[in-house]
């Protein structure tokens, strides 16, 4: 045999003993009171999270992750020797956590969607040119900011202490829905005759604010609350632009994945100011922040002439569609406004931008 590290020597001589019928099992032993647990599905849906958290104690969470900082599976037993990998430093489950992170996360399995088989892309209709470069244009800009909801939540994911895994599961279902998010609109740029078009230096201004954020919660409060709250009224008003049955079919899927984000960042919000009142002025500045780069983002000639366009239903009747974008724009901010009170912050008169558009 080939010299071997001393890891590898201690592995084949454990081996060894086994075979020789040297058992241990000492593990049978371990974790008492864990055992004799049986968690049953609540109904049709089957076995889900929130079913595993309703038996035993393996549903407590703790507000102080475990000191360990290992990748031991909450519940289970962790032996004295265990090391310290140091790499699940956020250890307060005020910074992470929110009440819904476990149904959510059901929710998000139960509703995975493929851009590849439930689209009906051979429903695609042949577009005139200003109908078919606006919505290339619309989808140039999605799939720019689509994909940093994704990146974010991958930034804090592997910091965040295993005792929290229902927020661990919940942020990599987000992470698949995005990358799944910026492929369909990817597709639909690409899918008939069209193509991408012009990326957008302000989004670069208001994705860098929410990667560059100096913790999780603000950057969740700007991503998930700020950020995706406005596409998610987009994507509920997505009649407004779609041009065949594949707009609407992916408007309407990725607003069911954008409406699950947005339910967790409003939770998580609420949860950590009630844990930490005296931090709702750091809240209030990145929101500044975020929303003066979000208004500078959504009017960009860009994306306002051509979210126009499609609102209007031609380039000859934009302005009937900037009076339909002056709706939306006002139903966003209500949304926004009033989820941010559903958390207990209040920016009604604190707002950095208009409620209304001068349209």
């Amino acid at each position: 045999m080939p010299n071997v590290s001393p890891n590898v020597e201690k592995a084949l001589d454990t081996l060894s003993d086994v075979r020789r019928g040297k058992l241990d099992l000492g593990w049978m032993k371990s974790n008492p009171e864990g055992w004799g647990v049986k968690a049953t599905p609540r109904d049709e849906r089957g076995l889900g999270l929130e079913d595993i958290n309703r038996v035993g104690r393996y549903g407590d969470v703790p507000d102080e992750g475990s000191i360990f900082g290992s990748m031991a599976p909450r519940g289970s037993e962790i032996p004295e020797d265990m090391p310290s990998l140091g790499c699940y430093d956020i250890n307060d489950k005020s910074l992470v956590w929110a009440e819904n992170a476990a149904h959510l996360y059901d929710e998000a399995v139960a509703r995975q969607w493929s851009s590849a088989r439930d689209i009906p892309w051979g429903e695609l209709q042949p577009q005139r040119d200003d109908l078919e470069k606006a919505m290339c244009q619309v989808c140039t800009n999605l799939a720019e900011i689509e994909f940093v909801a994704g990146d974010m939540p991958a930034k804090w994911l592997h910091r965040i202490n295993h005792d929290f895994h229902e927020v661990k599961l919940f942020l990599a279902s987000q992470i698949f829905d995005e990358a799944r998010h910026m492929e369909v609109f990817r597709k639909r740029a690409l899918a008939n005759g069209g193509g991408l078009l012009r990326s957008s230096p302000d989004s670069e201004q208001l994705l860098r604010v929410i990667l560059e954020a100096p913790n999780f919660t603000t950057g969740s409060a700007l991503m998930h609350i700020l950020g995706e709250g406005f596409v998610l009224t987009l994507f509920r008003n997505g009649e407004m632009f779609a041009l065949t049955p594949v707009e609407k079919k992916i408007f309407r899927l990725c607003m069911q994945d954008e409406a699950r984000h947005v339910a967790y960042g409003t939770m998580h919000l609420k949860y950590f100011l009630e844990k930490h009142p005296e931090r709702e002025s750091e809240i209030h500045d990145i929101l500044r922040r975020g929303e003066e780069a979000t208004f500078s983002l959504n009017q960009t000639q860009d994306t306002v002439e051509a979210r126009a366009i499609l609102a209007g239903g031609g380039l000859e009747y934009i302005e009937e569609g900037f009076k339909k974008l002056g709706y939306l724009f006002k139903k966003q901010i209500h949304e926004y406004l009033y989820r941010l009170k559903m958390a207990g912050i209040d920016r009604t008169n604190k707002l950095a931008i208009p409620v209304e558009l001068p349209i």
